[in-house]
């Protein structure tokens, strides 16, 4: 078996049985002082994989912050067989202004990687951070939330026509997968066409911590782990059920037709049948009401959360579902295991 070996970065290097917390300079401010990210490097003394665990790309997205820092200072790590290179806060700026993008000309972080040291402030930073902590990883996970005013259920976005980062999809043992390839930029897409398959895991809203999705998440960060070796002795996680959707017919954002205030009759991961009632939209005098049907019947990935619309807000994003999911699903919700999850046999 080959030994552990050094992580290496620009400026330093973690040896095999240590631990690093670094405040990494990925740009300079108005007045030239340096802006840092935080960055742990958790590099066990037992040879495996080197997996990154990224969040707040978008600096209001505070969800995926807590399980990264969890899994970096909370988790014992004595028996840790590979390398955690645990990244919390990617937009330091942002994450400061608490806003979605780099106050910098607002931009995307989430749309910059793999970078260009020769580019704009955003592609700079990505570029630091991807030449340094992603290209360097065997996988990854990167965490976000929903935008303000909406809430996603947990589920995963993930290439599954790659191998590899289907892999990691199913490790990750989220009831949902949408296999898509990502935008140009993001850092899942861009990450795994750089040999480094990196799946993106959706939990919940801006602005806040949602306790039982942190802790659903890391159960899922767990499940990986266990999937690729770095906790040979802990157990794989099935979620009870599953569905990929692959097909565009088989999802789609339900968007307001007139403005007004949203009454939402169905929770973000609700089950809602064809036909049914997901909303209705009514004027300040509850008069002149539009109900807003399911097209088929499926899940609530997303939805609003905000209740006030113009004409083309998005309303809710729904994904549908087989019979044999449903039928699934319904023995899941039956025995209780529908917001948990059980080894896989």
């Amino acid at each position: 078996m080959p030994n552990a070996a050094d992580f290496t970065y620009s400026g330093g290097k973690v040896e095999p049985g240590e631990t690093a917390n670094l405040r990494f300079t990925v740009s300079e401010t108005y007045l030239g002082d340096p802006v840092r990210i935080p960055v742990t490097i958790v590099n066990g003394a037992h040879p495996g994989p080197t997996v990154s665990l990224t969040a707040a790309a978008h600096g209001d997205e505070l969800n995926g912050i807590e399980v990264v820092r969890e899994v970096a200072h909370d988790w014992a790590h004595e028996d840790l067989h590979g390398t955690l290179v645990c990244l919390p806060v990617l937009n330091v700026p942002g994450f400061l202004a608490q806003q979605r993008y780099l106050p910098i000309y607002d931009r995307d972080i989430n749309r910059s990687f793999p970078g260009d040291p020769e580019s704009t402030s955003a592609k700079r930073i990505a570029h630091s951070i991807f030449q340094n902590f992603i290209e360097p990883c065997d996988l990854g996970i990167d965490f976000h939330t929903s935008t303000r005013g909406r809430t996603n259920m947990l589920h995963v976005r993930a290439e599954m026509t790659d191998e590899d980062v289907g892999r990691v999809a199913r490790g990750f043992a989220s009831n949902v997968i949408i296999d898509s390839d990502g935008p140009s930029g993001s850092l899942r897409r861009e990450a795994s066409e750089a040999g480094v398959p990196t799946i993106t895991v959706e939990m919940g809203e801006a602005h806040r911590f949602q306790r039982g999705l942190i802790d659903r998440a890391l159960t899922g960060v767990a499940s990986v782990f266990a999937e690729f070796g770095l906790h040979p002795d802990a157990p794989v996680k099935w979620p009870g059920w599953r569905t990929v959707i692959s097909d565009n017919s088989d999802k789609t954002w339900l968007r307001a037709d007139v403005g007004g205030i949203v009454d939402m009759h169905a929770d973000r991961g609700g089950l809602v049948r064809e036909g049914e009632a997901i909303c209705t939209i009514t004027s300040p005098f509850k008069q002149d009401g539009e109900v807003v049907e399911a097209p088929f019947t499926g899940l609530l990935v997303g939805v609003l959360e905000n209740p006030v619309v113009y004409p083309g807000n998005p309303l809710c994003h729904i994904v549908k579902l087989t019979d044999d999911t449903l039928r699934a699903l319904e023995r899941s919700q039956d025995s209780g295991i529908e917001d948990g999850v059980e080894e896989a046999i």
